[in-house]
């Protein structure tokens, strides 16, 4: 194994948490069952670049009979970016480990132009990965299998050089129908252990 690709959200960077998924429903004011349904339900597109945030958003408010003003619009923008940035700081050292030790580093996540542009400014972090595939610049996004072809060209590795690591089962499923060793993500010491034990 000569590489790791690295899963963004729920792996270096946290999930949306109970509070910041609050937030979005009240500025939305829409009953939360139908909001996440269509939230997600319009979700694929944004990520992989096809629309824009304010385009997602409209979707988002048609399905659930509101009429989005730029106020609107620009406040949601905002929760949601928001809502995607806490950092889980064990996973970001980890980084640095697995670079001392010469492991290549890479990225592969679903996310919007918006969040990857806030993502670039804000955490100098990402200079650690040699390859960086965000879904919304290369048309693709997880499970896909064009996503994980992306990085592996990139890389310019064979696919069992490479572990990928994801918090979601399928999308390390995904991986592995490919040719990519995988490991379904929980605590960076658990991954930190699989590295340094036999091949997962």
């Amino acid at each position: 194994m000569k590489a790791v690709l690295f899963d963004l959200f729920g792996v270096i960077a946290r999930l949306q948490s109970p509070a910041s998924q609050a937030v979005l429903e009240e500025t939305i004011g829409a009953d939360r069952e139908r909001f996440w349904a269509a939230y997600w339900g319009h979700r694929a597109p944004y990520d992989r670049g096809d629309v824009t945030g304010p385009a997602y958003w409209r979707g988002v408010c048609e399905s659930l009979g509101i009429a989005p003003d730029a106020r609107l619009t620009a406040d949601l923008i905002a929760a949601d970016l928001d809502s995607w940035s806490g950092i889980d700081q064990h996973a970001v050292d980890l980084l640095d480990t697995l670079a001392g030790r010469g492991h290549t580093l890479g990225l592969l996540s679903n996310i919007p132009e918006e969040l990857a542009a806030r993502y670039e400014t804000t955490h100098p972090w990402l200079d650690r990965f040699s390859v960086i595939g965000f879904s919304c610049r290369i048309g693709s996004a997880k499970p896909e299998p064009a996503a994980y072809a992306w990085c592996v060209r990139e890389l310019g590795l064979a696919p069992g050089e490479i572990l990928f690591v994801d918090d979601r089962a399928d999308n390390v499923a995904a991986a592995r129908e490919l040719g990519l060793d995988g490991h379904v993500f929980t605590t960076p010491d658990a991954l930190e252990a699989a590295l340094a034990g036999p091949p997962v």
